[in-house]
């Protein structure tokens, strides 16, 4: 059972206090956006063995069975396969999309050959790996998932933006739902400063007569970003408001964004991200275009537990799966009672997240480690069972069972 050292990323978007408060400490004089458990080389966590502290990405290539278990190590070589984060949005994230493995890899190949750096702000593709990910609220959780069906944005941007954008809208309920949502966006993305300025100027009449979720967020993502194309999203995309506890899977070519609120996420151990409005950086329109998955409908939003300690005297510990389609991670939460346990048997590596309460684990014969609210630690795919003692709410990231 090894203690874990996290990097926190200080993206602009992020939250000054949320992060500091789930980890006990005063509000940062920075913004904290994502606090990054796993083995990414962007941002590695750091484990202690021994006393001493080391990066989990290079312990792990120095020797990965041990670290992941001789069966994980088999089937993810390219090491540990998620990246667990906790998320802590105070401003809205871009509106973006990641691509699956095949596209990925191409992408990064291509890129490669063109000799176009990693650490180029134009590159899209930073590994060969996909992004599947699963977002599960702390707090009310805001956030855009998938496109909307074409008859409800014909609705919406007619109300908003019937001079505009009249005609475009007027051809989604013409074609096929598909190739209607393909021309709509990329007509979108492409009308020129004219046409945008007019039908940003539509909408934002429309908002301030209008009292909906969708028009308040029109108005908020106007003001972080005006002039954005991206201010319509909320009329094209899905606006979901998850409540504590709850969560949503967003498979790759998903367009989305994460608007405002703390969650905890968790995905393949990727970075790779294009980006579809709502920022300052690189925007490849076309690829976007060849990644996106054009199906409409809205997400599959699944009910679990807040993140609060049980109540005194409940009788035992709890363990609620969220879960997906994905063969990298596996989500549950953890409930236990004061005076009250909880073990399971490790099949590969664990990060246990502590959110609530202080947790004690115990594994074999080794010392017990306390974790408390806002750390971590590791559980080594050789750790065989693991024990938990509360109170405490925890947050266990996986490898699902191999026959997944």
């Amino acid at each position: 059972m090894l203690p874990m050292d996290n990097p926190i990323l200080p993206y602009a978007w992020g939250s000054r206090t949320a992060i500091a408060e789930l980890s006990g400490r005063p509000p940062s004089e920075t913004p904290e956006a994502e606090l990054w458990m796993g083995a990414h080389p962007k941002a590695p966590s750091r484990v202690r063995v021994n006393g001493e502290w080391y990066a989990l990405d290079r312990l792990i290539a120095a020797d990965p069975a041990s670290v992941m278990g001789d069966e994980a190590a088999a089937r993810f070589p390219e090491g540990l396969p998620y990246l667990f984060k906790v998320l802590a949005a105070a401003a809205p994230l871009s509106i973006q999309a990641h691509p699956d493995k095949d596209q990925a890899g191409e992408g990064f190949r291509r890129e490669n050959e063109q000799g176009i750096p990693l650490s180029a702000p134009h590159r899209n593709y930073r590994d060969d790996n996909h992004k599947p990910e699963l977002i599960t609220a702390l707090t009310p959780f805001w956030g855009l998932n998938g496109f909307r069906f074409p008859s409800e944005i014909c609705s919406l941007l007619g109300a908003a933006c019937p001079v505009a954008l009249g005609e475009m809208t007027a051809r989604l309920a013409a074609e096929p739902e598909d190739a209607a949502l393909r021309f709509f966006y990329q007509g979108l993305m492409e009308l020129d400063a004219g046409r945008r300025e007019a039908a940003l100027s539509e909408a934002l009449e429309w908002a301030g007569r209008t009292r909906s979720a969708e028009a308040e967020w029109v108005r908020r993502l106007h003001e972080f970003w005006p002039g954005d194309m991206g201010v319509l999203s909320p009329l094209y995309l899905n606006l979901v408001c998850l409540a504590p506890g709850q969560s949503m899977y967003l498979p790759a070519g998903q367009l989305h964004a994460y608007l405002d609120g703390t969650g905890i996420e968790l995905m393949a151990n990727s970075d790779n991200v294009l980006r579809g409005g709502l920022t300052p950086k690189h925007m490849d329109i076309p690829e976007l275009m060849r990644v996106l998955r054009f199906s409409a409908g809205p997400p599959k939003v699944r009910d679990g537990l807040p993140a609060a300690l049980p109540e005194e005297g409940a009788f035992e510990a709890v363990e609620f799966f969220h879960e997906t389609p994905a063969r990298e991670f596996l989500l549950s939460m953890l409930r236990i009672p004061a005076g009250r346990a909880r073990s399971h048997v490790v099949t590969g590596p664990e990060i246990l997240l502590c959110v609530s309460g202080e947790a004690e684990v115990r594994s074999g014969g080794m010392a017990p480690v306390r974790v408390f609210r806002g750390h971590s630690v590791l559980a080594t795919g050789r750790a065989g069972s693991v024990h938990l003692s509360g109170p405490a709410v925890l947050y266990r990231a996986a490898v699902p069972p191999a026959a997944r």
